[in-house]
């Protein structure tokens, strides 16, 4: 009975702090977007509400991405106030060690991270996808347009007094499949290509294998093994219109993954973005670890403040290895799964090493 009543108090505590941190978060975050958003709608006339929805709806999603750093804020805050108030002494007193608490800190981020990943994401990530859909409807370029969808895909080009309309079956590889482009000057249809291929991943695209009809006064119409078609687009820019992943909550990655690559989602960003979430609960759990290590070093409170801004730099750090670890494996230098997980298991070996040392304290 004692010790349920300790660990529902440790647990409050934590969950107390972490919500604080993450209320501070969120304040930042919207003053922080709210300036950007104001300043991006400067040229319409929309008022003030809108940049602030826009806001709300964005900083969920950023602070889930930060959600680790939170994790680590808030269990450096709970650990001090701890340490600072004697409790942590009151607690081996009753027969806690510290690996035993720290446990049940690590415990409870694991939940929460598996809470946000199965509740508050599909939910961030709908909101993510509003948030470009609306700012999207107020581009000023509207000549340049495409779209990936289970029928196909569609794209609207302006070179010089010509207009393009584009539609393939679907995006192989490099190749667009089933090729059919219009081309309209001064709104009236002038050219029409049908092929069974495009190369689209430089531009000029090479067509292959269609037919190429000429309308008007001259109109004549001719076959071809292979045709140069200038466009503006290639596969990397088509890519780019899904290149923001946070608009795909983790359960469609985990159960759709295949249905996405179909659509033109980057597989390979879609395997790092599946074990980033898979990663993120254990990356919580070692943000609890790390903040200990740091935090319980020592028993004098004037070292608080050093071990304050040593760990946050470590945290960064920590933050950029992990970043980077990850861009290795997205360009093939080291295998992926190995680039997302390596700096946990590094991690790993750092803090069980801490924790012993901590534990004999």
């Amino acid at each position: 009975m004692r010790n349920s009543v300790i660990n529902t108090y440790l647990i409050k505590e934590f969950l107390f702090s972490t919500l604080n941190i993450v209320l501070i978060f969120s304040a930042a975050g919207l003053i922080m977007n709210l300036r950007e958003e104001v300043t991006y709608f400067t040229d319409y006339d929309v008022g003030i509400i809108l940049p602030i929805a826009l806001s709300f709806m964005i900083v969920p999603s950023i602070l889930i991405n930060i959600f680790p750093f939170i994790i680590f804020i808030s269990s450096m805050w709970v650990l001090i106030k701890l340490k600072n108030n004697g409790e942590i002494l009151s607690l081996k007193t009753f027969g806690f060690s510290n690996v035993r608490f720290l446990s049940l800190l690590g415990i409870s981020s694991f939940f929460l991270g598996v809470i946000i990943l199965l509740a508050f994401n599909p939910i961030t990530s709908l909101m993510v996808k509003y948030y470009e859909d609306i700012k999207g409807s107020y581009d000023l370029d509207k000549s340049h347009l495409a779209s990936i969808t289970n029928n196909g895909v569609w794209i609207k080009e302006e070179i010089g007094s010509n207009i393009n309309f584009i539609k393939s079956k679907k995006l192989d590889g490099d190749l667009l499949i089933d090729v059919s482009i219009y081309t309209f000057n001064n709104d009236v249809l002038s050219q029409r290509i049908e092929a069974k291929t495009a190369n689209i991943l430089n531009t000029p695209w090479i067509v292959k294998d269609g037919s190429k009809t000429m309308l008007g006064k001259n109109g004549s119409n001719e076959k071809f093994e292979t045709l140069i078609f200038e466009s503006t687009f290639n596969k990397a820019k088509l890519n780019s219109i899904y290149s923001n992943l946070d608009t795909i909550s983790f359960y469609r990655i985990m159960t759709e993954i295949e249905e996405l690559e179909n659509k033109g989602y980057n597989a390979k960003l879609l395997q790092e973005k599946k074990h980033y979430y898979l990663s993120l609960p254990f990356f919580l759990i070692l943000m609890v670890f790390l903040a200990s290590i740091f935090t319980l070093s020592s028993n004098e409170r004037k070292q608080n403040i050093y071990y304050i801004i040593l760990s946050i730099i470590t945290c960064v750090v920590i933050f950029y290895f992990k970043n980077f670890s990850m861009a290795l494996g997205t360009t093939e230098r080291i295998p992926l799964v190995i680039s997302v997980w390596s700096p946990i298991i590094i991690l790993t070996l750092f803090c069980s090493v801490g924790i012993i040392q901590i534990n004999e304290k």
